[in-house]
């Protein structure tokens, strides 16, 4: 593919990304399930990568990836454009993926990124030789009127009071992607664009007569696409089916899981299958949240934390073997799967345009923002977040703190804030708030093997190797100048001592700090033995259970745990109970 057009590609992504949990938050058809701008992150992921692939490999990854209702649609549109070889073929895609994505739906809708897809195929010029020919200001404007107009057109988006969520994702896109094309700088932010249509109606509530499951499955049959589809539309709703190379996809809502694993049977064999309980959710309430706290997905935070919370979590990417995802849309045990089997695994920091992007959307859509920065020791987000604010925040709308932290330190400094903001505090009391737990947390990181920091480079590889040898187990914190060795041990019972020994001369029996564990692929053991050990020294500590981040994992590998803690000023979080 040019380098044009990938660089285009790449950059529609990247907005998008950075836009995706507005799209959650309005994502109210065809279930209200919060998910639609996450399933676009995680299905066009492949497209991240399309410079560094090689020639059909995308489309394939894009095939087998591919999830949910918009994540499907989307992929199937896609398909015919990666195929492009010169801008006059542009048009022609275009309608070949219109054509494509609407075969793939068993009931397409009016008001759905469909009709964003039919509206760039009529707002297209026919057979234009270069981009710098398109009338790039008329086309977006087609486009904005075309979302705009998805709030009337659906009886759900009606009554909800916002623009369709898939087709504001795909103007996202498309918006950013056509810039890249022709060098058109001018984007005004989204807010801008559909002001008014963007928040859900306070007395909206989802539909409660929805399918209990979203499923995705990978069938390799002789059966075309028109006739699975027409075979799955007895087993579910919302049904898109797509066909490639690897097979045939299917995506539905059920609430029949074994019928329709059987059904699929009958059609073909099943060679992937994944499923995820759909539970239709209500919008996070924050009209009297003075202060939004954004964070990175560097600390140990979880996207289902900040829905709950209405924080925003900036990704980091995980490269595994040829294809990369978002932190926070990557699947641990595949992750430590992939590092125990010795398959490659890096990281990698969104673009600075991903980043610019989404100061932009949390500074468009929130009257202050605190930026709870990951440690300027471990990334340049902080340099880049003060080089952006200094340029576009005439205001000082946004603060940023150089956490000095990551990982589990950072999660529990985040998360304690992002509680006590809820309470609808001022940004004064919110940065004291946050500056005296950032003084305050404490973690101890318990590596299992020295080896998966020695292929990163973090050590060298003949400290690893002595280090594995010799059965040591280091034991680090995470501080503002960097990663401090605090000890070394040589079994677990062991770190679990070191741990124990760190608390008592910490806190007291009668003390309720929060505590924050974290696990990699051990989840087992951290939840039924340390967590157990640590309610038994303090009865009274609010446990949070969590995975370690996956930019720490991949770097600390398999087997890695991690204790995170603040004192019991702190405990902001409500109830007790381990969670």
């Amino acid at each position: 593919m040019d380098q044009l057009f990938s660089s285009a590609f790449i950059q529609g992504y990247e907005r998008m990304a950075a836009w995706s949990d507005l799209l959650d938050q309005i994502n109210v058809f065809p279930v209200a399930d919060a998910d639609t701008g996450r399933n676009l992150k995680i299905s066009l992921a492949p497209l991240r990568l399309l410079a560094e692939t090689k020639s059909g490999e995308v489309p394939r990854q894009m095939l087998r990836v591919a999830t949910g209702n918009a994540g499907n649609i989307a992929a199937a549109f896609f398909q015919p454009l990666l195929e492009i070889r010169q801008p006059q073929e542009m048009a022609a895609a275009v309608n070949r993926g219109l054509r494509q994505a609407c075969r793939a739906v068993a009931d397409p809708k009016p008001g759905t990124m469909l009709t964003l897809f039919e509206a760039l195929a009529n707002a297209l010029p026919p057979a234009a030789p270069s981009p710098t020919a398109w009338d790039v200001e008329s086309i977006v404007g087609h486009l904005e009127k075309c979302v705009s107009d998805t709030s009337d057109t659906l009886p759900e988006l009606r009554r909800a009071g916002v623009v369709d969520a898939g087709a504001l994702g795909m103007f996202i896109f498309m918006e950013a992607f056509l810039s890249g094309l022709t060098g058109r700088d001018h984007q005004r932010p989204i807010t801008e664009r559909f002001n008014g249509k963007l928040t859900i109606a306070d007395q909206w509530r989802p539909d409660e007569n929805t399918a209990r499951y979203c499923v995705s499955a990978l069938i390799q049959s002789e059966k075309g696409r028109s006739e699975t589809r027409d075979l799955l539309s007895d087993w579910g709703e919302s049904v898109v089916v797509n066909e490639g190379l690897d097979g045939v996809k299917v995506h539905l809502h059920t609430d029949d899981r074994e019928a329709l694993r059987s059904g699929l049977a009958r059609i073909g064999q099943v060679v992937a299958w994944s499923e995820e309980p759909i539970d239709p959710v209500l919008p996070a309430v924050n009209a009297c949240q003075p202060v939004r706290i954004m964070t990175d997905a560097a600390g140990s935070v979880t996207r289902e934390d900040a829905l709950s919370l209405g924080m925003t979590l900036l990704d980091s990417y995980l490269v595994v073997g040829d294809q990369a995802w978002p932190e926070t849309l990557s699947v641990p045990d595949a992750l430590y799967a992939a590092m125990a089997g010795g398959q490659k695994v890096s990281t990698a920091q969104a673009s600075v345009f991903q980043r610019h992007q989404s100061y932009l959307s949390a500074l468009s859509r929130f009257p202050q923002v605190l930026y709870l920065c990951v440690g300027s020791v471990y990334t340049g987000n902080f340099a880049t977040a003060t080089a952006w604010q200094a340029a576009n925040d005439p205001d000082g709308r946004l603060t940023i703190i150089d956490s000095g932290a990551a990982s589990g330190r950072l999660g529990i400094v985040a998360l304690a804030t992002a509680h006590y903001a809820r309470q609808g505090h001022d940004m004064a009391k919110v940065l004291d708030f946050a500056s005296r737990a950032m003084a305050q947390s404490q973690e101890l990181v318990f590596l299992d093997q020295l080896k998966f920091l020695a292929a990163g480079g973090r050590i060298s590889k003949t400290q690893g190797f002595f280090g594995d040898l010799l059965h040591m187990k280091p034991i680090i914190s995470p501080l503002a100048h960097g990663a401090a060795k605090v000890g070394v041990v040589r079994q677990r019972k062991d770190q679990l001592a070191f741990a124990r020994k760190r608390l008592e001369s910490s806190f007291t029996g009668g003390d309720a700090p929060l505590i924050l564990l974290q696990y990699t692929d051990n989840r087992a053991w951290v939840e039924e033995v340390a967590a157990q050990e640590v309610r038994k020294l303090l009865p009274a500590a609010r446990i949070l259970l969590r995975p370690l981040s996956l930019t720490s994992g991949a770097h600390m590998g398999p087997g890695t745990w991690g204790i995170a803690f603040l004192p019991q000023t702190f405990d902001t979080l409500g109830p007790r109970s381990a969670s």
